[in-house]
């Protein structure tokens, strides 16, 4: 599926949280405004927001990665044209026409196309 960036989106954070299934998180607060993201920070002391979903309760506040997790965000410019991946909470993880990827918010994205195969 394409898109077209309606409007500008820059990155949030300038080293975004990443793991690896498997790995033993601890979380956080929900996100008000994205309620499907957890605020997590995971063994090396990084932190940032992931996905609830993809994070088993192993009790108190630490989980374990379903799968692995990167909060890369994607830089664009309004008018640019982006692929998209899949889904979760209101973001598309996006592939920019020059290879770039990361995720952007739905609501900065002007969705064209159907689902690919």
């Amino acid at each position: 599926m394409r898109a077209r960036v309606i409007r500008e989106y820059r990155t949030q954070y300038r080293n975004p949280i990443g793991f690896r299934a498997g790995e033993t998180v601890r979380t956080g607060a929900r996100d008000g405004e994205w309620p499907a993201f957890v605020w997590t920070t995971t063994a090396d002391g990084n932190a940032g927001w992931a996905p609830v979903e993809w994070l088993r309760p192993l009790g108190g506040d630490r989980a374990e990665a379903l799968r692995d997790y990167s909060a890369r965000e994607l830089d664009a410019a309004a008018g640019d044209e982006v692929a998209l991946r899949h889904e979760h909470g209101g973001w598309w993880w996006a592939t920019h026409a020059d290879g770039r990827e990361g995720w952007l918010p739905a609501t900065h994205l002007e969705i064209r196309g159907e689902p690919r195969a």
